[in-house]
């Protein structure tokens, strides 16, 4: 494929450690890259990645879904309309139990797949990740640890943005932990604050301030963004190619699709090629994403230390 001068740009859908390898390949031969989550497993990789994007001149996307689910965009038609006032502060969550999924998987160090947590809250705010503290908490089996050196259960992390007041907060989860699938946001403002449900396919919920207690929730569902879309994909936020499949894997069941992102997301790509523009997330801002979970996971390591986010990613 790589070969083929008739191929413009490839869309990398592999398995976990070859993206950032694959990523490589694929701009030194000289194509356009849609890589799923993460850009890579070391920062290394990343800044090759960033590396490679300035010198070719190609465009680079790493397919984060989340900043394109339907939750994220009524938060961002939230905030940019006004009615959150000033974030005070965002956390998310993704807590999944992988046990059962491909063989990449088991015991991965729970901040290397920490994306879909820390993409929705710079990319509301438009900011960058500068530094990381992060705790490891519990103790998977040991089998698990052995693939990867990683003890921890859970990790959660504290984010501080780049020339801001805001930090955030993430949690991970990816083995032996009892919780349904969830991806969340919780985003808070001086305003009102969006709340993402603990069950899920029950209503999220918003509250405004300055109403009298009992009206301050209110139990929301939250719009489709199909409209965005060019009318023959519409369709996909809402079904995939693969609902019709009698064996599904989890992986195509979990999550609804990612809240309707995927065309999305497929859009975002081609029109940013068509237009000669980066995409968003773009190389930099893909590598800042993906590096605060490795940073992470290091300050996990280190007792919760301090890590600063390298500056190829700012």
């Amino acid at each position: 494929m790589l070969q083929d001068p008739k191929v413009e740009a490839v869309h990398i859908n592999s398995p976990i450690p070859d993206h950032a390898w694959q990523s490589i390949a694929a701009l030194q031969a000289g194509k356009h890259v849609a890589c799923t989550v993460p850009m890579a497993t070391s920062i290394e990789d990343c800044q090759k990645i960033v590396d490679l994007v300035e010198q070719t001149k190609k465009k680079y996307i790493m397919m984060e879904t989340v900043v394109y689910a339907r939750e994220f965009l009524y938060i961002k038609e939230l905030y940019e309309k006004g009615q959150l006032g000033k974030i005070q502060f965002l956390q998310a969550s993704h807590q999944q139990d992988m046990d059962g999924w491909p063989n990449y998987w088991p015991g991965l160090p729970p901040m290397w797949y920490a994306t879909h947590c820390v993409g929705p809250m710079l990319a509301l705010t438009k900011a960058t990740a500068e530094y990381v503290s992060c705790f490891g908490s519990g103790t998977i089996r040991k089998e698990l640890i052995r693939c990867y050196g990683s003890p921890f259960a859970v990790e959660t992390a504290h984010i501080k943005f780049r020339n801001s007041d805001l930090t955030a907060r993430i949690i991970r989860s990816l083995f032996d932990t009892a919780r349904q699938y969830r991806e969340s946001i919780d985003v808070y403002g001086s305003k009102k604050s969006f709340e993402w449900t603990l069950v899920e396919h029950e209503p999220h919920v918003l509250h405004t301030a300055k109403l009298p207690e009992p009206k301050i929730p209110k139990k929301i569902k939250t719009p489709d963004y199909a409209k965005r879309l060019p009318q023959p994909i519409r369709r996909f936020t809402t079904k995939g190619v693969y609902d019709l499949a009698k064996k599904t894997h989890l992986s195509f069941t979990q999550g609804a699709g990612h809240g309707g992102s995927h065309p999305h997301l497929v859009h975002e790509f081609v029109m940013a090629l068509a237009e000669n523009r980066d995409p968003f997330p773009n190389a930099k801002q893909s590598a800042n994403w993906t590096c605060v979970g490795l940073c992470a996971h290091q300050s996990a390591l280190q007792g919760g230390a301090i890590v600063q986010l390298p500056e190829f990613t700012f």
